[in-house]
């Protein structure tokens, strides 16, 4: 069927002979991705029409927000520095805590596959939790409050973390760890001054890139009792007081941009 409708292309050669070009796969795939897109569409219940007639509300609320309330500036700081000492806590020991894992699910440094196994399965369940829902479980064992707010952001960021570094650790160069091994060094001496050197800069860049993402997630997470400025979001929603969510707001996208800043300041040392 595809043949027919896509047949190859004769290509005449200076000696008379004739070949075929490969035929392009584009067609294919185009029409693949126009079936997933409306067939996904018919069961979300997607209307087009819908959206362009309700796109307005949207402007509505951010008009609703001007100006903001200056007024509430400060009931806003102690939660936003809640939220910032979550995500740096968080971020701290979930990077901390994910060597160790990355290490153990690196199949070229253990030989105990079932230990690689388990930990590349830790990782992947780890990551398929939202950290919503990880920090709403949080709240259960933890109780309400920035404790369950930062155990979320720790255990994202030992899911994040882990997976870009053992990933890196499984494709270094190993001839420098065998030449430390050969010398007599056991595997964490050599570990240490062959692999760690490697894979330092890109560890840093992306535990520091995972803060700047954290203090974003940690700013929703008052959403399930875990503390942070997501509280007062809510509850500004809540009450209608517009003019008041547009404060925090402003003081969030001014707080993540400084982060991220001084964050891509320091990955641009690393490189």
């Amino acid at each position: 069927m595809y043949d027919k409708l896509f047949p190859p292309k004769k290509i005449a050669l200076a000696n008379g002979k004739i070949v075929f070009q490969k035929r392009s796969r584009v067609p294919l795939i185009v029409l693949l991705l126009v079936v997933c897109t409306v067939v996904s569409a018919r069961f979300t219940g997607f209307n087009f029409s819908l959206l362009v007639a309700r796109i307005h509300e949207f402007f509505t609320i951010i008009r609703a927000m001007i100006p903001p309330d200056w007024a509430s500036m400060p009931e806003i700081w102690p939660p936003l520095l809640d939220t910032i000492k979550m995500s740096l806590l968080g971020s701290l020991l979930g990077s901390l805590l994910a060597l160790p894992v990355a290490v153990a699910a690196s199949s070229n440094i253990l030989q105990a596959k079932l230990l690689v196994v388990v930990s590349k399965t830790v990782l992947s369940l780890l990551r398929t939790l939202p950290t919503l829902v990880t920090a709403l479980i949080a709240t259960f064992v933890f109780g309400l409050g920035p404790m369950a707010g930062t155990v979320a952001i720790m255990l994202f960021t030992i899911s994040y973390v882990g997976k870009l570094l053992y990933e890196q650790i499984e494709n270094v160069d190993m001839g420098a760890f065998e030449a430390m091994e050969s010398l007599g060094m056991t595997r964490i001496q050599a570990f240490r001054f062959a692999i760690i050197p490697q894979v330092l800069p890109g560890y840093i860049s992306t535990s520091l890139y995972c803060f700047e993402g954290n203090v974003r997630y940690a700013a929703i997470l008052g959403y399930v009792g875990a503390g942070g400025i997501g509280l007062l979001i809510n509850e500004g929603l809540g009450w209608r007081d517009y003019s008041a969510v547009g404060m925090i707001i402003i003081v969030l996208i001014l707080a993540v941009y400084l982060i991220e800043r001084v964050s891509e300041h320091f990955r641009k040392k690393l490189i």
